[in-house]
């Protein structure tokens, strides 16, 4: 600037004298760059208050204009814009004055990280007012003209002191990213189910206890934090949030999850660190598009079969919970990259492998099983004629002339939920003793299996799905066999108790508490397989009655005391107890064999 044109405000400077700018933390230079650019940014500058001339930013340039005829050359009044970006975070402001009112063009007004600890009456009169951060002060309550603002799109209020918010929250129906966390909230208004535009809303770090049915209504959530608050349950009117792309809820003391059965693009579910003891498998099949699954911390005993429909699913944390078997198929999700099962008594797979991280643990299961090739659309029954092959059932077709001389009938790996009516009907035109349906996804008992009934002596259900079994089991008097490894059973029908010509029972990798009762009624076994279950405790009175029992595998459950009168079943030839949580006996006894075991267990009755 020339000597002359200073000399134009000789003895009359522009927004006072040098003292005054120094003190105020605001220069003129700012207030100029302000008018021209509609934005004024004075953040971090040391201020205990809002200097008057920011307030005044638009009346006093256009008061000067008119009446300065030497106005400074670079403020020209036709330059000059409304301010409508106000930035004054991370200061020491402990009021804002009323005079905020003044900028009435204001869009975004951002106070955050301050020392505020009421707002004024008149930030309603900011009818343009789009997004306000008042978060990181010392705010108690909010002004009800706060939520007469008609355009509020972005409200951030985290991190003060806010112990409610009001019913008049449901005006801002403009809203769509509301930011409430880290406060002292105990409930939310019912109002808040009008808040229809929402799409981001954070109510993490508070004291909830519930929320409220009305959360049904905000249609248009994507992403819901109620992380580290004390909510015991969720309402099932969450279920209903169809664009819902990510949910928190760690930190809580949720002991179940309501079924989120429209949530169809959920993408993130973080439950980490609640009470919960499993999620269903009617849950899982609602969640086809999960990416990440995070329940570490929790009482999960058991990873269902279902979780490998999960298709999409890229991050899988289960560490820290009770679970002491994967689900082998895991091990053939391609997009999982991340599998993280730490912290869990893990029996049937080994630290070293652990150790080996997500792509280890995955080639470990994968080795675990043999994986069933795709169906094939299943070809008719050939009638009697010229061209017939005897060639029955799914894909790789069944040999009816082979099943006929065997009278064994295969019908294993189609990876078919049911058996095509054909193979049925050729096995009892056959009347086969042995089926195997292994390795299928049968979720349900057979139920023309009864059709073999009269002929069928050993059958194999292993690795399957099946939840529970049919009373009509009962019926199949001359079974000898039954294989159902790999399922999702936790009980057995006691109609069983009439198969007392039954010698072999596989019941691994389960879901079993305890052995089921009704097996201690069946006195012609000799085999009972309940490996990878969590079977709690062996009741030996009632393994005695088994006289017949010589092989009895219960390695990799939840057996914390092994009875020293186990050492009485004398009838055993192979027991089997490694991979359970008992002390006692060591592994160096396990080791030794069957008779070294029963030896020493009988040495520690208390005569």
């Amino acid at each position: 600037m020339s000597s002359a044109r200073r000399g134009r405000f000789h003895g009359k400077p522009f927004g006072g004298n040098a003292s005054q700018q120094s003190t105020s933390g605001v220069s003129d230079q700012l207030i100029k760059n302000g008018r021209k650019s509609g934005q004024l940014n004075l953040s971090s500058r040391g201020l205990s208050d809002v200097p008057q001339k920011v307030w005044r930013i638009n009346l006093d340039a256009a008061a000067e204009s008119r009446g300065d005829a030497d106005f400074d050359n670079d403020e020209r009044w036709w330059d000059q814009v409304e301010l409508t970006k106000l930035i004054l975070a991370s200061n020491k402001i402990q009021d804002l004055s009323e005079d905020v009112k003044l900028l009435s063009a204001l869009q975004s007004l951002d106070i955050h990280d301050n020392e505020l600890q009421g707002l004024p009456e008149t930030l309603g009169e900011l009818h343009q007012l789009q997004k306000l951060n008042v978060s990181h002060n010392k705010l108690s309550s909010l002004p009800s003209a706060l939520f007469s603002c008609p355009q509020l799109v972005y409200l951030h209020l985290e991190h003060n002191n806010l112990s409610e918010l009001p019913n008049e929250l449901g005006n801002l129906v403009e809203l769509d990213d509301l930011d409430v966390s880290n406060n002292k909230l105990c409930t939310l208004p019912a109002t808040i189910g009008q808040l229809v535009k929402l799409k981001s809303i954070n109510l993490s770090n508070n004291n909830l206890t519930v929320l409220p049915s009305e959360i049904q209504f905000l249609k248009g959530i994507r992403t819901l934090d109620l992380t580290h608050n004390q909510l015991t349950s969720l309402p099932k009117e969450l279920g209903y949030m169809r664009l819902l792309e990510q949910l928190y809820v760690r930190h809580n003391k949720l002991k179940e999850l309501p079924l989120l059965e429209h949530c169809s693009n959920l993408k993130e579910l973080h439950l980490g660190n609640n009470l919960l003891t499993c999620f269903g498998s009617d849950q899982l099949q609602c969640l086809n598009s999960l990416t990440v699954l995070d329940v570490r911390d929790n009482k999960i005993a058991i990873v269902p079969e279902e979780i490998t429909q999960l298709t999409t699913l890229e991050r899988l944390d289960i560490s820290n919970n009770d679970v002491s078997a994967l689900p082998y198929e895991l091990g053939n999700m391609v997009h999982l990259k991340s599998l993280v099962v730490d912290g869990n008594p893990m029996r049937s797979i080994r630290r070293d492998i652990i150790a080996r991280g997500s792509e280890g643990i995955k080639k470990y299961l994968r080795s675990r099983i043999e994986m069933p090739e795709e169906p094939k659309k299943a070809a008719a029954v050939s009638s009697s004629g010229s061209g017939q092959t005897g060639l029955f059932g799914g894909g790789e077709q069944v040999d009816a002339h082979s099943v006929k001389v065997s009278r064994a009938l295969d019908y294993s790996g189609k990876k078919a939920e049911e058996v095509p009516p054909e193979i049925w009907e050729l096995g009892v035109s056959t009347q086969v003793t042995d089926l195997n349906l292994s390795k299928n996804q049968i979720k349900q008992w057979p139920s023309s299996l009864v059709l073999l009934s009269d002929w069928v002596v050993t059958v194999n259900l292993g690795f399957n799905r099946l939840t529970a079994l049919h009373t009509d089991l009962g019926l199949c008097l001359r079974l000898q066999n039954l294989d159902l490894r790999n399922n999702c059973l936790s009980t057995l029908p006691k109609e069983m108790e009439s198969l007392q010509n039954l010698h072999t029972l596989i019941l691994s990798v389960n879901r079993f508490g305890e052995v089921p009762a009704v097996v201690y009624k069946l006195k012609s076994l000799e085999t009972l397989l309940i490996s990878g279950n969590q079977v709690a405790q062996i009741d030996v009175s009632s393994l005695r009655q088994l006289d017949k029992l010589s092989s009895l595998d219960l390695q990799n459950n939840n057996i914390s005391v092994v009875p020293p009168e186990l050492g009485l079943c004398t009838n055993l030839r192979s027991l089997l107890l490694s991979g359970n949580p008992c002390r006692n006996p060591r592994p160096a006894i396990l080791n030794k064999g069957t008779d070294a075991l029963l030896d020493y267990l009988r040495g520690r009755i208390v005569q």
